[in-house]
């Protein structure tokens, strides 16, 4: 008989907040915190020292900080992007003086077009023109392949791929609202065979597709290839453009001309 202990209430408690402050946004969030404590010293040495720093001095200064610790702490490259721009934007918002209406409507901008990306750290890449050939070269002949790309954006490789190969079933799935909007309105116009929904790549069953084309980040990488190897069948294949899979050497990489990035293809 197995013996069940119900968790206690603050080790749950302490689990959810060790969750929620491993959300690179959160994080972010804390160490712009945390920034303000060596900000304020430089400043205070700079003073010191006959320096007369400035409001644009100091968001400098703070962003520098914010950024080289993100960069120790290890989040991603373009939150160290964010981590530095972020005072200067703040800075530059006080000096424009804008209505608090447009702060709402940038907010609700950048709600739908990136959505989840402070949970899944997959911003917004569109794969470009370049690797849409290389990609559908790809696709098994005949038999009216099945592929899908996942975090498909505003639909121009699905749309593409479709175009390309009108005896395939080509798919996308977006999980930001706007995207995914924007994609179903051009199929639409376009009269495409191409389908769009809306939804989280980990639902999915990639064991139905030829072919799983992804354009993430690092950080999705690891948890992709476990997908990947646990459910794709034999014959088929994963594509993956600009980021390979740490300690999974591809079976084949690609350099789609004039794009300087390369497509990475792991075979089943």
């Amino acid at each position: 008989m197995i013996s069940r202990h119900p968790i206690p209430e603050g080790r749950r408690a302490s689990s959810a907040l060790r969750r929620f402050g491993a959300i690179p946004a959160v994080r972010a969030l804390l160490i712009q915190c945390a920034s303000l404590a060596p900000t304020l010293a430089i400043i205070y040495l700079a003073a010191r020292f006959g320096a007369a720093p400035g409001y644009l001095q100091v968001a400098l200064v703070q962003g520098a900080v914010a950024a080289l610790l993100s960069a120790r702490l290890g989040l991603a490259r373009w939150w160290c992007a964010i981590q530095f721009a972020f005072p200067l934007a703040v800075l530059g918002a006080q000096l424009l003086d804008l209505p608090p209406a447009v702060f709402l409507g940038a907010f609700l901008v950048f709600l739908v077009l990136f959505w989840s990306t402070f949970r899944t750290q997959v911003p917004y890449y569109p794969s470009g023109r370049k690797v849409r050939a290389a990609v559908a070269e790809l696709l098994p002949q005949g038999g009216a392949p099945r592929a899908i790309d996942i975090g498909s954006g505003f639909g121009g490789l699905a749309l593409d791929l479709a175009r390309r190969r009108p005896d395939a079933r080509i798919e996308g799935i977006e999980l930001a609202p706007l995207p995914w909007l924007v994609s179903r309105l051009r199929a639409t116009l376009a009269r495409s065979p191409a389908r769009f929904v809306r939804g989280d790549y980990e639902d999915l069953d990639f064991g139905n597709y030829d072919l799983v084309f992804a354009y993430l980040s690092p950080a999705a990488m690891g948890s992709l290839w476990r997908k990947a190897r646990a459910e794709m069948r034999p014959g088929s294949a994963l594509a993956s453009y600009e980021f390979d899979i740490p300690g999974h050497p591809p079976d084949e990489v690609l350099a789609p001309e004039g794009s300087g990035r390369n497509l990475y293809i792991w075979r089943f």
